[in-house]
């Protein structure tokens, strides 16, 4: 029989042992690296990034965080650096991870290791889009219009004052004509410049604030707007596209998977499509 001075030295051990776990947990990991299965990015979902140099890296993005997966969107730590970066347009090129939002442009050249501030000489710091090729760097918002720099950021010039003010997320330069330049409308859907973009015409799709291609600019996504669109000749023609429910950007990487971001709260998770967006599994 238990009489109660045992009891009284169980219930003192189990706390112990209690306190002794917790503090053990509290040491394997703090909240701010400690792997989650959805991507923190606060009260909105500004991008979804894909690496195309470093296959199934991630990256989601909001007003006041960003989150990374290096496992295909199972898994995700926060990226404390870009913490009020306000994530929304995004280029990773050449070994640089450029971002961009209403404080400006951040830079990495180390990996996302770390990132330094780069708009003392912008027109205007409050970036909504942005891309980069092997030539220029671009950049777009409503008091920007667009405008690119060809040395890496110490010097802009004004592309055009008429485009670019309702530009919003990545701008894409195509791999293979430098001059070629998709971009993200958030009124007037996927717009492409032919020359560099000093003048920009709409291809046609449903409104967007994200556009990605995989392939060298055949296949497109346009999402972010109500109804995600694909087109597979380049922006010629387009199609909706079945999704995920709740997912509302699409991201195509560079080995032929294609993700979609369902923002739920505070944090994103990812379904991924290795058939083109015709079916949907979580990673």
């Amino acid at each position: 029989m238990i009489d109660k001075q045992m009891l009284k030295c169980l219930a003192v051990c189990a706390s112990a042992v209690l306190a002794l776990a917790a503090a053990g947990c509290a040491d394997e990991a703090s909240p701010s690296t400690a792997p989650v299965t959805a991507g923190e990015t606060g009260g909105d979902f500004h991008s979804l990034v894909a690496d195309p140099s470093v296959p199934g890296r991630l990256y989601v993005g909001g007003h006041t965080r960003v989150a990374r997966s290096d496992d295909g969107g199972r898994s995700w730590t926060a990226v404390p650096a870009l913490d009020s970066a306000d994530a929304m347009g995004w280029a990773i090129n050449q070994g640089a991870i450029w971002v961009s939002g209403h404080p400006g442009l951040t830079v990495s050249h180390d990996g996302g290791a770390t990132f330094e501030g780069r708009s003392d000489a912008l027109p205007d710091t409050d970036v909504h889009a942005f891309g980069a090729g092997d030539k220029a760097i671009y950049a777009a918002g409503p008091g920007i219009g667009v405008a690119s720099s060809t040395d890496d950021g110490v010097s802009w010039k004004t592309l055009s004052t008429e485009a670019g003010h309702a530009f919003f997320g990545r701008i894409l330069v195509d791999p293979n004509d430098s001059d070629h330049l998709i971009a993200a409308d958030v009124q007037a859907g996927a717009m492409m410049s032919t020359d560099g973009g000093s003048t920009w015409t709409a291809l046609g799709s449903e409104p967007a604030a994200w556009v990605s291609s995989g392939d060298s600019f055949t296949t497109l996504y346009a999402s972010g707007g109500s109804t995600p669109q694909r087109s597979h000749d380049g922006g010629a023609t387009w199609e909706s596209v079945i999704v995920p429910a709740g997912a509302t950007l699409l991201e195509a990487g560079s080995d032929g998977v294609v993700y979609a971001g369902v923002h739920d709260g505070n944090a994103v998770t990812v379904w991924i499509s290795t058939d083109d967006g015709q079916t949907w599994t979580r990673p």
